[in-house]
């Protein structure tokens, strides 16, 4: 017996006629289920009642009884296709499956490019701008290509903000630079090297001391602050970023793997008796308060170095001009300077530094020397007395409002999907991580920090990131 064969044109034909029909099957149904007041008044010849959804385009029944839109472009030479679209209901599960088939179609674009695929493709979907926007929403693909990072309320200022106490007791602390000196003369020329330069900011008094570093070393940092805590005094705590001059050596600059219950730095710290508080990895924005001053202590040097050729620049002129920086930091404005000609003293840190203020005071020559010093003595009082007042009438109400991140957001939760943000990567090489242990804020239980788990290579590890490095995939 003889077997009868197809031929591949037959065959083709066939699977598309199985398709059309499969397709014009699921669009009655669902057609069936939305619109099915309006099939009956269609089918008996009557038209459609005014308070229906698609009473405004016209409807009628095609031969295959399949409603599409009756429109105004019938006269057109225009394919059926565009003339007259196949209607569908945007609360229906088959125009979510359209949505998505024409919105990967068309790679994932937005909501204008999807919705002209669909109607190209012959669908007028009912509500298609909400239903596209929610499926854009939700689609992975489009939050890895376009979605923003997390963020959550701005925090309530730390205890060590709204203290009032000595200067420097608490401190924030970073490193900046570097800048290229003249170290030594030579016979050939001049050998030159590299200083980095210590800031460090009180967090009270918003105060401002520099030390040059001769390299990016624990050891030179822990110089650095022995001649710090020398001059200002011991300090009760410091508040730093992860940077390895911190917590280790030059050669183990990798952030993520820092450990820093051991080294050098934290060693001292311990036998000293000091508190020291590290942000998160990538947070810079956790330590506003010195990075401000850096970014201002980095605006006056550029203005100071443009009469100082790099021929001049040595560590000594260096050393100098970091010293002149921070006086010109310490002198400036707390607080808006009023207008009262009855309160002309201006709040600076240096008025409770220096125990000055920028005005000539008259002394009368007539007077006792035990009295002298027995007033010299109240006027160191009451200038820090008058600095402390201006500090709570003019100054800490500025802290008060929040200058963005000013509305609670859901927090990310343990098992969320997420992409952490790569500096210097394309976002499409962005990794993929989960959530481990979001980590609650101790004020408010806001998360703002996350370990989050990332697999490489076929190896898993732990990186503890703010949410701001976060793009959450999954939810």
């Amino acid at each position: 017996m003889r077997k009868c064969t197809r031929s591949p044109e037959t065959n083709q034909s066939l699977i598309q006629e199985s398709l059309k029909d499969s397709e014009q099957f699921i669009v009655k149904a669902s057609q069936n289920q939305s619109f099915g007041d309006e099939i009956r008044c269609l089918a008996a010849g009557k038209q459609v009642c005014r308070d229906s959804p698609i009473s405004s385009l016209n409807p009628y029944l095609d031969d295959e009884g399949v409603i599409r839109v009756g429109g105004r472009l019938n006269q057109s030479c225009l394919p059926k296709e565009l003339t007259n679209p196949i209607l569908l209901s945007g609360k229906g599960h088959t125009a979510s499956l359209i949505v998505r088939h024409f919105h990967e179609k068309c790679k994932h674009q937005g909501r204008l490019l999807t919705e002209g695929c669909i109607r190209t493709n012959g669908f007028w979907i009912v509500g298609a701008k909400r239903l596209i926007s929610k499926i854009i929403h939700l689609c992975v693909i489009c939050r890895k290509l376009r979605g923003k990072t997390e963020h959550q309320i701005m925090t309530d200022l730390p205890v060590d903000r709204l203290t009032p106490g000595p200067p420097f007791t608490f401190v924030g602390l970073d490193v900046f630079g570097p800048w290229a000196i003249v170290s030594r003369r030579t016979r050939g020329g001049m050998a030159q090297s590299k200083r980095w330069a210590l800031l460090l900011t009180c967090m009270t008094t918003r105060a401002v001391h520099i030390e040059v570093l001769e390299e990016m070393s624990s050891s030179s940092f822990i110089n650095a602050l022995r001649r710090f805590i020398a001059l200002r005094g011991n300090v009760k705590e410091f508040r730093s970023d992860r940077g390895t001059n911190f917590v280790g050596a030059t050669e183990d600059l990798k952030v993520n793997v820092i450990n820093v219950e051991c080294g050098p730095v934290p060693n001292y710290f311990r036998d000293s008796g000091v508190t020291w508080r590290f942000n998160p990895p990538h947070s810079s924005h956790m330590g506003g308060v010195w990075e401000r001053m850096i970014g201002m202590a980095r605006r006056i040097l550029d203005g100071m170095l443009l009469g100082v050729t790099s021929k001049n620049l040595t560590h000594e002129v260096l050393t100098t001009l970091m010293a002149e920086v921070s006086g010109i930091i310490n002198s400036r404005p707390l607080a808006p300077i009023s207008n009262d000609p009855d309160c002309p003293v201006i709040l600076s840190p240096a008025m409770l530094l220096n125990q000055k203020v920028q005005c000539e005071s008259t002394v009368p020559f007539n007077i006792d020397q035990r009295e002298m010093y027995r007033k010299q003595w109240k006027m160191v009082q009451v200038l820090s007395d008058m600095f402390w007042k201006q500090w709570k009438d003019s100054y800490i109400h500025v802290l008060q409002s929040r200058r963005k991140w000013k509305i609670p957001q859901p927090s990310v939760k343990n098992g969320d999907i997420v992409l952490l943000r790569g500096n210097n990567l394309p976002r499409n090489e962005w990794t993929v991580g989960i959530v481990e242990n979001a980590i609650e804020s101790d004020s408010n239980k806001n998360v703002r920090k996350a370990e989050v788990r990332v697999c490489r290579n076929g190896k898993c590890t732990n990186y503890t990131r703010p949410v701001t490095e976060m793009v959450v995939l999954v939810d």
